[in-house]
């Protein structure tokens, strides 16, 4: 069938009074967004509306009760994802990553357009807000595998994003910096709200190998970063001695601690399985997730060459005041760029013990 029969079969069993069948069908919609052809996710993003399920409530069984707030938020991600796609005519959980990616390479006003863009997105996955002992069926199992999947993907662009803002904020008009200072502070909160969202997913069974961990960004950065704007102020948009100071090579931060290998091309088969909850649609539905290989958490050795998108800070740091810069210890800090690759993800029940592949 076309991609709009496709599109329309799906959009009217999202409109279903079952949860199950809701759900299933928002599952469906959210594999074929990320897997699928793009000539999928381009058509919804071309409708008008998507989902209109935030009054949605199956009261016909006790557990429609507490999966129907779970669809009402899973279809509010889908509709930011769709929208997202139409703001900025990509999929940003696809787009090229590293030192010459798309978010490290773009330009300030393009940045300051996008990363409002992906916060939002990026608001609507984290609110989905799931606990382990609510992971209780095959199909809200399979959401959370997606969701975990789009979540380090899209920080992953999310946090290029902010490197290279940070790497042009002391170049920036005073307008500029005021917004870019907003969005850093933003960036903070989300970050911490992720470490939440990824201790979820290794409780519900996520290998800690799969799951970056996320080191703190210096407090210092925050202060400069504020004192900077308030001399702008101050000195009414006039250029500051202060950027003397800040050359760009200074402020890559340490935010993933991992180095993860990049996408690849070829893509194998997840089996996830769904509960015989009313009969219908029930079975090892095969999607073809893309695999995650296993992490890499060698960090490179001093005398080793750093591989393209490893950044270290050796011997200064963002200066805190406009008379100089402080000295930073003499221990390097390193963080590597975070490219992504999905994978077989083992799922597990809540109470039950299983050995994962």
């Amino acid at each position: 069938m076309s991609v709009e029969h496709l599109a329309n079969v799906l959009s009217a069993k999202a409109r279903s009074s079952s949860w199950v069948v809701v759900f299933k069908a928002l599952v469906t919609i959210h594999h074929l967004m990320v897997n699928g052809n793009e000539r999928f996710i381009q058509h919804l993003a071309s409708r008008s509306s998507l989902f209109t399920l935030h009054n949605f409530l199956d009261k016909s069984v006790i557990e429609g009760y507490t999966m129907s707030t779970f669809i009402r938020r899973y279809s509010r991600y889908l509709n930011e994802k769709s929208l997202a796609y139409r703001m900025i005519s990509s999929d940003i959980t696809k787009i090229k990553r590293g030192t010459h990616g798309v978010m490290r390479t773009m330009n300030t006003n393009e940045l300051l357009n996008t990363l409002p863009v992906i916060q939002t997105q990026f608001d609507a996955l984290l609110n989905f807000n799931a606990n382990p002992d609510q992971l209780t069926n095959g199909i809200i199992q399979s959401a959370f595998i997606l969701l975990f999947k789009d979540s380090l993907r899209l920080f992953s662009a999310y946090n290029e994003g902010i490197l290279n803002l940070l790497d042009n904020y002391f170049n920036m008009r005073k307008n500029q910096c005021k917004e870019s200072l907003d969005i850093y502070i933003k960036f903070l909160g989300r970050t911490a709200k992720l470490t939440e969202f990824l201790k979820v997913a290794e409780e519900f069974g996520v290998e800690q190998k799969d799951i970056p961990y996320l080191s703190q960004v210096p407090h210092s950065l925050t202060e400069a970063l504020k004192q900077h704007l308030a001399s702008l102020e101050l000195k009414n948009d006039i250029l500051s001695p202060y950027r003397l100071f800040c050359p760009h090579n200074l402020l890559q931060l340490p935010l993933f601690s991992q180095a993860c290998k990049s996408v690849g091309d070829k893509q194998q088969g997840e089996k996830v399985t769904a509960n015989n909850l009313d009969g219908s649609l029930v079975g090892n539905h095969t999607f073809g997730e893309s695999p995650i290989n296993e992490i890499d958490t060698k960090e490179p050795q001093p005398s080793e060459e750093k591989s393209p998108g490893t950044y270290a800070l050796t011997s200064q740091q963002v200066p805190t005041s406009m008379e100089s810069p402080p000295i930073m210890s003499s221990r390097s800090i390193i963080y590597t760029k975070y490219d992504l690759k999905t994978s077989n993800l083992p799922i597990r029940r809540p109470g039950y013990q299983m050995q994962f592949k």
